[in-house]
């Protein structure tokens, strides 16, 4: 019997399951604008009670309406694989096609827009809260992406509240997380053991903080009051620009040129670091998909060129600089990296990306694979900042990890 090439994939990638953590794989090609989100209105992290629906949309930058198909798995505490047979996660069918799509209307780049939405006819629920990756591959069997996603229990109340650092060599760079954990549906049994935390600034699973143990235990309260380990840098206000009108320049766009595709050229960016903090609003590295005059930018929305500039000496010591967000997964890779101009002494990269808002911010990448989120940005204690607290538990003797509380905050009104 021949073995797919998904399959294979992953039995081959099994092994090395038990030593690390399973990583994100990021589309290439023609699959484009992947828009991951549960209740909210732009795509990021989705982070779902059990019982609320996930919506995964993506383009597919061609006109011959291929399928494709996905899996959901669960995964414990660590992204590595749970013990746990689908049936006991998923009540319905697994390894369904999307079956919703719809091509593009009157756009210069032709599409087929995939919407799945889960639960569906096919999948009718997913029972247990957990860390969950779904894998979407072609009729090849051939993986084009994956993506992360939590569904919690509200078994737990989590408090959540962002303060300035303790830390006082750092504290004009730092914002810390206090935690507070309570619960009058479970008694906590030796929480040290098993209740685990996951922190997560602005949706971004790689600067995560993982595993804090709780401090004080009052009863079935647990209290995490770090004066470093629960320490994020504060960061900068992300850049961003719209261009829901390709004919004129919208907010960040600088001028337009129309080629075979619309091209946004953006205002040229400079460094931040050495800057006053000025306070800017933003969607905290996310994007919403948006054009001008329609109730459907999904399918109305056209695709442009957006060119991204950065006035930048040239970096030594094979540094690179990228462009970075949600829109591309906070992916720092080839796809995202900037060309020196060496005429005009800066770093430039032009990106095709559909119609909408946009947030954005550059990061450097030394020679070791190192991200620097904020060497060009700046880090600012003011900086507003979300802040999602997961809180795991696995009692004696379970299986796998639950999800038991969900917290958030924001660091608009931090305090000393």
């Amino acid at each position: 019997m021949q073995m797919s090439v998904k399959h294979f994939l992953l039995f081959i990638l099994c092994p090395c399951f038990i030593f690390s953590q399973v990583e994100e794989i990021n589309p290439k090609g023609e699959i484009k604008t992947i828009t991951f989100k549960g209740n909210t209105p732009e795509s990021q992290l989705p982070i779902l009670k059990l019982g609320e629906y996930l919506i995964l949309e993506f383009d597919v930058l061609n006109g011959n309406e291929d399928d494709y198909y996905y899996e959901i798995t669960h995964y414990n505490f660590d992204w590595t694989p749970s013990v746990l047979m689908q049936a006991e996660y998923l009540n319905g069918f697994n390894e369904q096609r999307i079956r919703r799509w719809d091509n593009s209307f009157n756009t210069y780049q032709i599409y087929s827009h995939f919407t799945l939405t889960i639960p569906n006819e096919q999948t009718q629920a997913l029972t247990k809260s957990g860390n969950y990756l779904i894998t979407i591959y072609n009729e090849y069997d051939e993986i084009e992406f994956t993506g992360k996603f939590m569904i919690y229990e509200s078994l737990a109340n989590v408090g959540v509240a962002i303060k300035r650092s303790g830390d006082v060599e750092e504290i004009k760079d730092l914002q810390s997380v206090d935690i507070v954990i309570n619960s009058n549906n479970l008694q906590f049994n030796n929480p040290k053991q098993t209740i685990k935390t996951v922190v997560v600034q602005n949706n971004n699973l790689n600067t995560a903080i993982t595993d804090l143990k709780p401090q004080y235990i009052l009863g079935n309260e647990l209290q995490y009051r770090y004066i470093k380990e629960s320490n994020f840098f504060g960061g900068n206000e992300y850049l961003y620009f719209e261009n829901k009108d390709l004919r004129a320049a919208n907010t960040g766009v600088q001028f337009i040129r129309l080629q075979d595709l619309y091209n946004s050229y953006l205002y040229l960016d400079v460094p931040r670091a050495n800057q006053p903090y000025t306070y800017n609003p933003d969607i905290n590295g996310n994007f919403l998909i948006t054009a001008l005059d329609t109730d459907a930018p999904e399918i109305y929305a056209d695709y442009a060129q957006v060119h991204f500039s950065l006035q930048l000496d040239v970096l030594k010591d094979g540094q690179t600089v990228h462009v970075y967000g949600n829109f591309n997964n906070y992916t720092v890779d080839e796809s995202t990296q900037m060309a020196y101009n060496k005429e005009a002494q800066r770093y430039e990269l032009p990106l095709l990306l559909k119609q909408g808002f946009y947030n954005y911010k550059y990061v450097v990448k030394d020679k070791n694979g190192n991200v620097d989120e904020n060497v060009i940005s700046g880090n600012f204690y003011q900086t507003e900042n979300n802040y999602k607290v997961l809180v795991y538990y696995r009692d004696l003797g379970a299986r796998y990890d639950r999800i038991i509380g969900f917290g958030e905050a924001n660091s608009v009104n931090i305090t000393n």
